[in-house]
Parts: structure tokens; C-alpha cells; sequence
């Protein structure tokens, strides 16, 4: 691509990236390991990043039903985390403490045993048979692989997949924004973009501080991102969907898998989540919330009873009409792609290779195309925009 050229702007780049959290800062360093000129543009400091907020699950298991796409992509993004983590920490020598022990989904009761097994067999079935790699466990396997923790008497089983695992989300965002800059990008800080406009050169995209040329805009600002894409002719529709989460005193190793809801992290917390609430961009915790998590955390590992606990917290999820990925390219403006998701932290590796290749290569609508935001009806379109409202679409501060 030519470079972009503009003398009247203050700033100027191959391409503007709008959006510091995981999923900017991913695709920003994936264009600029590829040599391409790039700002990454974060927001202000009080908005919602989900980053912020994060559990650290690189998850593979019960993703993607009616779309085979994402299951696929979900493993793809696994069995590459593992390279992506080791060339980071080589780049920035930050450690992002990853590691890939397997995840588990506890089961409370024949019934929910049941559905996970009827949920990963259908799963299964949809993609055709391809990644074999989940498997329900009963009750004595699944305290054989625990031998420091002792279930609760409710516990019936859990699905154990080898291909997940987890890290730690800000010691990832934080290596991300590094090797950007190690590459020879840019990061322009606490600064909220206001619009983003075609120009006859390329694009302009205004913060309150400055106006930053570029040859093209990715725009990956999460929640932010519906307001900025649609004059730009993009239907983005993203709601907020509010998780929280509990975080215990650190307790001698007793979890040495990650599981949907509990975890243990290197340090020795444990972190009990999460609550999937429609309550809008409220991020506000609740102690109806915490009695909810902690109950159900104590019937798994009944030692949790005497943990005190330290943290509660709550953030917001990205999330779309059917909880998958958009990556979209402007019809109407070509130069614009935008990059929405709730799972950044798995997804991360695709971003930055794959995801930044295609958008390098103005390919994104063909190397992406099951992620179009053209699979939603006009009725999902609606539904979102009558669950936030015209004067919600932004990110308040």
C-alpha cells in the first residue's frame, strides 16, 4: 500500500488503529510486526475496558454452536498461544503467564451433566467431527485429576478439553502495547476518539487534543465502536452485558486447572465468576451477585467456606446478537474495518497474525467472511439498538 500522505494533519499513519484494549493492541502489533506504520489510539482512563475486568480464560470448550467457523477459530487461536506467549515475553520480556493444562466445567447435578454432555456432542456433531478434544468426565475421574481438592457432595462430574488454559489479561495487554511500540509504532493515550471521517487522501480521525491522518482505520474500540461505524456505513451491533467477579486471598495450590467460573492464578487467588447480567452500561457489583458466585463455588470446593475474600468487581462484555465475533470491512468505505469481540484474550494470536494480515491485505471480507455482520437479521439489528438506545452507543465516562 502507499503511504499516506497529508501534510495538514498533525499525525500522520498507514493505519489508525481506535481501541488500546486486547483486541486493538493485538491487531496493532500484529501491523506493525508485519512493518506497517501504525497509532494505536487508546481511549480515556475511566473507560470500560474489558481487559480490565477479564477472567484470563483461554477457552476452547462448549464455543461456537451454529457457527462451525468459530469453533475452528477458537482452536486455531489455542494451538497458537503458546508460540504468540514465548515471542512476546522475547520482545518485550514481559511474561504473560500463560499455560495450557487443559479447562474444566464443573457439573452440579445429573442434570447439568447431562446437558454439558448433550452441548459438547452436538457441538461436535456441527463441526463435523473436527477437534476431538473435549470429554466429560464422572465424578471419581474428575477427583482423581483434583487429589488436593475435595468436590462437594453435588459435584456429579465436569467436561475436561486439553486445549484450554489461561493467562494473565493485563500482563497481556501490557506486553502488546510494548512490542507496538518496540516495533517502531505509536500509542496515543487518554485520547477518545470523537469521529472518523474519509477525507480525499484517506481518513482523518478526530480526538479533542489533535486530528490523526491515515490511509485506513481499524476500529476495534469495543462498545465504542457501534457509534464511530455507523457513518462509516458499518451496522455493528454490540450491546453491554455485565459479568462480575470474586477474588479470594491466595490459598495454598489446590486448582491446578482452570475451569468456566473458578480459577486459581499463579499468585495463589482464586477468582469465582462470572454473572452474565443485561443491566446496560452499569458496573456497579452487587451483593446479590456475590452470594450467588460464592454459593455456587462453595458446592464445587467446600474449602472456599473459610477463604476470605478480597476483591469484587464488575466489567463489561463486547457482546453481539449471537456472542461471536464481528470483523467487517466497510462497502462503503473500504479503508475501514471493524474488530468486535468478547473473547480477545483466546482470540488474541489470531489478531495479531491472521486477523492483521487480512486487514494489511484489504482481504478481510473474504478471509473472514463467517463473521460478517451481514448473518444478523433486521430484527437482531433492531433488538440491539432498542436494548441500549440511540444515546447509549458510546462508552460513558
Amino acid at each position: 500500500m502507499p503511504p499516506y500522505r497529508h501534510n495538514t494533519m498533525q499525525t500522520d499513519t498507514e493505519i489508525a488503529v481506535v481501541g488500546g484494549g486486547v483486541v486493538g493492541s493485538a491487531i496493532a502489533y500484529g501491523l506493525a510486526r508485519a512493518g506497517i506504520r501504525v497509532v494505536l489510539i487508546d481511549g480515556a482512563r475511566g473507560d470500560a475496558r474489558a481487559a480490565l475486568a477479564n477472567f484470563g480464560l483461554v477457552w476452547v470448550q462448549g464455543k461456537g454452536s451454529g457457527l462451525p467457523p468459530y469453533q475452528a477459530l477458537t482452536r486455531t487461536a489455542s494451538d497458537a498461544w503458546g508460540a504468540f506467549a514465548a515471542e512476546l515475553e522475547q520482545t518485550t520480556g514481559v511474561d504473560v503467564v500463560h499455560s495450557r493444562p487443559g479447562g474444566l466445567t464443573f457439573c452440579v447435578g445429573e442434570a447439568e451433566f447431562e446437558a454439558r454432555a448433550r452441548k459438547l456432542k452436538g457441538l461436535h456433531n456441527e463441526s463435523g467431527g473436527a477437534g476431538d478434544d473435549c470429554t466429560m468426565l464422572d465424578r471419581p475421574a474428575l477427583q482423581g485429576l483434583l487429589p488436593d481438592l475435595r468436590l462437594g457432595d453435588d459435584v456429579t462430574g465436569a467436561s475436561f478439553c486439553w486445549r484450554d488454559g489461561h493467562a494473565n489479561p493485563l500482563a497481556l495487554l501490557h506486553a502488546l502495547q510494548a512490542a507496538v511500540v518496540r516495533l517502531g509504532g505509536r500509542i496515543l493515550r487518554d485520547a477518545p476518539v470523537e469521529a472518523v471521517r474519509p477525507t480525499d487522501m484517506g481518513y482523518e480521525v478526530r480526538t479533542a487534543r489533535q486530528v490523526i491522518g491515515a490511509g485506513r482505520v481499524v476500529l476495534a474500540a469495543g462498545l465504542g465502536t457501534r457509534a464511530l461505524a455507523e457513518p462509516l456505513g458499518l451496522s455493528i451491533p454490540v450491546v453491554p452485558e455485565r459479568g462480575q467477579v470474586l477474588v479470594t486471598e491466595r490459598r495454598p495450590a489446590f486448582l491446578p486447572y482452570p475451569a468456566s467460573g473458578l480459577r486459581q492464578t499463579a499468585e495463589g487467588t482464586v477468582m469465582i465468576g462470572a454473572t452474565n447480567e443485561d443491566v446496560g452500561y452499569d458496573t456497579h457489583t452487587t451483593p446479590a451477585a456475590a452470594a450467588r458466585l460464592a454459593g455456587r463455588a462453595t458446592r464445587i470446593a467446600p474449602a472456599l467456606r473459610s477463604a476470605r475474600l478480597v476483591r469484587q468487581w464488575a466489567g463489561l462484555r463486547v457482546m453481539t446478537p449471537d456472542s461471536y465475533p464481528i470483523y467487517q470491512q466497510s462497502a462503503a468505505h473500504p479503508g475501514v474495518v471493524a474488530a468486535v469481540c468478547h473473547s480477545g484474550i483466546t482470540l488474541a494470536p489470531v489478531h495479531a497474525t491472521a486477523l492483521a494480515q487480512a486487514i494489511a491485505d484489504d482481504t478481510v471480507g473474504r478471509d473472514f467472511e463467517a463473521f460478517q455482520s451481514g448473518r444478523f437479521s433486521a430484527r437482531d439489528v433492531a433488538t440491539a439498538t432498542d436494548r441500549q438506545g440511540i444515546d447509549h452507543l458510546a462508552v460513558p465516562r
